[in-house]
């Protein structure tokens, strides 16, 4: 498995991080072959959230789950995200909001500290006085090592560095082949042709390359917002047809290879897999071995349905 160096943060990370959002659906022997699966593949990084099941039930499946595994908790890196509270309708990056969350992840995930803690979604209208409170009672007491956000724009960010004095060294943002508005925009700049010349998110990917915020990719099979896989969707037909082509080239499947397609952008980033299927983790760890040249990734790229100006 390729490992990636955090600058700010830890060495020799996975490079591909195992989603847990479904492990709800698992019984505790099977929750434990998918932890095993990933770790057997070379997958170490879990990531989890306050939000994934009712009343953290993800969370609280690993925990259970993890004991059966036989493996260590030095062995593995363990993060999670709090501040939806869609039980209350609202997203909360409160110190008293931050400190509980963290304290029930902790004790559902049967752990006495996370390697690192994001910041789930914006909260609107967050005081970064508060969060910056939070992080320093996390760090001094040793329950949280790292810290980050998921989905937070470059001026949200710039706000949040002004008095957090942690470095925040994750990003954890939407991106596929399909989805790349990451990385259209910068291509598309200025042109009144297509929508996809608008700027969505403040260049967020050339502002975490520039401050050595390493993004974490999610849903990185899926088109649109969860509207499913795009990998032998019909609707694709020359993107399948090129990831059939490469996948038949490298030895892999079609999926490794839309997941080496982002492992291959010179923003190191990490790459978010969310299967509880055993072999399929497997097949997925797979893309860390595959090499795409220059040409290979704007083949690729142009296949899903975009264009050079």
């Amino acid at each position: 498995m390729k490992t990636l160096s955090i600058v700010n943060g830890p060495e020799k990370v996975s490079a591909l991080v195992q989603g847990c959002m479904r492990m709800t659906d698992l019984s505790n022997e099977a929750a434990a072959e998918v932890i095993k699966a990933a770790f057997d593949a070379g997958i170490t990084f879990f990531d989890h959230a306050t939000c994934y099941g009712e009343d953290g039930a993800a969370e609280r499946r690993f925990g259970e789950a993890f004991k059966l595994t036989g493996l260590k908790r030095e062995d593995i890196f363990l993060q999670s995200k709090c501040g939806l509270r869609f039980e209350r309708n609202e997203f909360d990056w409160t110190k008293e909001n931050i400190l509980t969350s963290v304290e029930e992840s902790l004790e559902r995930l049967q752990t006495d500290y996370l390697d690192s803690l994001l910041l789930h979604r914006p909260d609107l209208i967050f005081e970064p006085e508060e969060v910056a409170a939070a992080f320093d009672e996390l760090e001094q007491s040793g329950k949280v090592r790292h810290f980050g956000v998921s989905n937070v724009m470059p001026y949200q960010l710039e706000l949040l560095k002004k008095h957090v004095k942690q470095p925040l060294i994750f990003n954890q943002l939407q991106l596929s082949i399909e989805q790349s508005q990451l990385i259209d925009q910068g291509l598309y700049m200025n042109n009144l042709q297509t929508e996809r010349s608008i700027n969505r998110d403040g260049s967020t990917l050339d502002y975490c390359r520039l401050h050595d915020i390493t993004i974490q990719a999610w849903s990185p099979l899926q088109h649109g917002f969860f509207q499913g896989t795009f990998v032998d969707n019909p609707d694709f037909p020359e993107l399948n047809e090129a990831l059939d082509k490469f996948a038949k080239r490298e030895g892999v499947t079609k999926a490794a290879i839309a997941l080496a397609w982002i492992l291959r952008h010179p923003a190191k980033m990490q790459v978010i897999i969310g299967s509880m299927n055993p072999k399929h983790i497997k097949e997925a760890a797979d893309a860390s071995k595959v090499t795409l040249s220059h040409h290979d990734w704007y083949e690729l790229y142009l296949a899903s349905g975009k264009f050079l100006p």
